[in-house]
C-alpha cells in the first residue's frame, strides 16, 4: 500500500532525495519549501503526487495550516519527515544572540510546530510514524556547533519523550542521525562554509584550520542510498528509535559513550557522597 508523506525541507539536499525517492516508488507527498519553484521539477515529474506547499516552519499558524490543507488534500498521512534546518557555524563566544535565537526557531520550534500539528490527525488514524531528521552533532559535539548540536540534542529529547508518548495510538517515531553526506557538487559539505557563519574571531583561528582538516578526511555518504534506507525504516514493522545514517562517525560515538560511562564509574564514589544519606541523618 503506498504511503502518504509529508516532508519539509524538500528543495534540495537530503530532503529532496527523500522526496524523489518515495514518489518514484509510488507514495505520495506533501513537499515544502520556503519557495515552491524549487519544487517545479518535481511537479512536473511527478504531476498530482507532489502537493507542493510554500512553508516556513518558524511561522507556527502557516504550519498548523500546512498540514491541515496535506491532510484535506490526499485524505490521510502516514509518514511525518522533519527535515529543515540548517548548520549556525561559530565558537559559543562567537554567537550573536539572534543567531542562537534563529538556530533554535528552525531547528527546534520548527519541528514542534510539524509534530504537533500532525499529531491529531495521526492518532486519530491510529497509525503514523514521525521521521526526525537530527545528526551525529546531535550526539556528539563538536568545536565550532555548539549552536547547531545544542538544537539536535534537544531533538533527540524531544523525539524520546515523544515516542514513549504516543506509542499506544500506533504512532511510530524514528530519529535519524546523519554524517556528512555529498549533497552538494558531490562532496562532503565543509562545515565552515555550508550553513550560517558567525562572525569570527581571529583567537579561534587555529581551532578553525584544525576542524577544516579533520572535515576534509570524513567519508562522504550517498544521498540516494541514505534515501533507500529511510524507505526501508518507514516500511519496517519494527523501526529503530535512533539509527544512524552513514558510517564516518560510528567509531568516534562508540569512543564518546565509552568516555562518558567511565567518567561516570570514575566519579562514582562522588556521585555517592553528593547523594547523602539523609536516614542517617533523620535518626
Amino acid at each position: 500500500m503506498s504511503k502518504v508523506w509529508f516532508v519539509t525541507g524538500s528543495s534540495r539536499g537530503l530532503g529532496r532525495t527523500f522526496v524523489e525517492a518515495a514518489l518514484s516508488r509510488g507514495d505520495q507527498v506533501a513537499a515544502t519549501a520556503r519557495n515552491t519553484a524549487s519544487l517545479n521539477e518535481l511537479v512536473a515529474v511527478f504531476g498530482e503526487a507532489v502537493f507542493p506547499l510554500e512553508l516556513d516552519v518558524t511561522d507556527k499558524t502557516a504550519v498548523f495550516e500546512g498540514v491541515k490543507r496535506a491532510m484535506e488534500h490526499f485524505g490521510r498521512l502516514d509518514v511525518i519527515v522533519n527535515n529543515a534546518g540548517y548548520a549556525q557555524v561559530g565558537t559559543i563566544e562567537e554567537l550573536a544572540e539572534q543567531e542562537l535565537r534563529d538556530q533554535l526557531e528552525t531547528n527546534l520550534f520548527g519541528a514542534v510546530w510539524v509534530i504537533q500539528a500532525a499529531l491529531p490527525y495521526l492518532r486519530e488514524q491510529r497509525s503514523g510514524h514521525v521521521i526526525q531528521i537530527s545528526s551525529a552533532a546531535g550526539l556528539m559535539a563538536m568545536p565550532l556547533s555548539g549552536a547547531y548540536s545544542a538544537s539536535k540534542w534537544a531533538l533527540e529529547a524531544l523525539n524520546e519523550s515523544l515516542a514513549h508518548e504516543v506509542a499506544d495510538f500506533g504512532i511510530k517515531v524514528t530519529v535519524i542521525e546523519p554524517g556528512g553526506f555529498a549533497t552538494r557538487s558531490g562532496k562532503n559539505p565543509d562545515p565552515l562554509h555550508n550553513g550560517h557563519l558567525s562572525e569570527p574571531n581571529p583567537i579561534y583561528d587555529g581551532l578553525r584550520r584544525h576542524i577544516a582538516a579533520f572535515a576534509g578526511r570524513q567519508p562522504a555518504g550517498d544521498p540516494a542510498a541514505a534515501a533507500q534506507a529511510l524507505l526501508k525504516i518507514v516500511d519496517s514493522d519494527n523501526p529503530p528509535l535512533r539509527v544512524l545514517f552513514g558510517q564516518g562517525f560510528y567509531p568516534m560515538l562508540q569512543q564518546a559513550y565509552a568516555d562518558r560511562l567511565k567518567t561516570w564509574a570514575d566519579w562514582q564514589d562522588l556521585s555517592a557522597q553528593a547523594h547523602g544519606n539523609l536516614d542517617q541523618k533523620d535518626r
